[in-house]
């Protein structure tokens, strides 16, 4: 199932996955942005994200790892 920016949980869960020893909330916004369009679903434009989206998409990776 291809991922867009809104899947914010299914794409924390895949974060989590490829990077375990990443400490989420120390991630910076840029790195976090190439992780995501990195990611073999993800198939949204890589101009269509904004600074809320990543902050849910970091919100639930350290939720997820909680």
């Amino acid at each position: 199932m291809p991922l867009k920016w809104t899947d914010t949980l299914e794409i924390a869960i895949k974060l989590s996955e490829k990077f375990p020893d990443v400490d989420p909330k120390l991630i910076r916004f840029t790195d976090l942005h190439q992780w995501v369009c990195e990611l073999e679903e993800f198939e949204a434009d890589p101009n269509k994200s904004g600074e809320k989206i990543l902050e849910a998409i970091q919100m639930a990776w350290i939720e997820e790892r909680e």
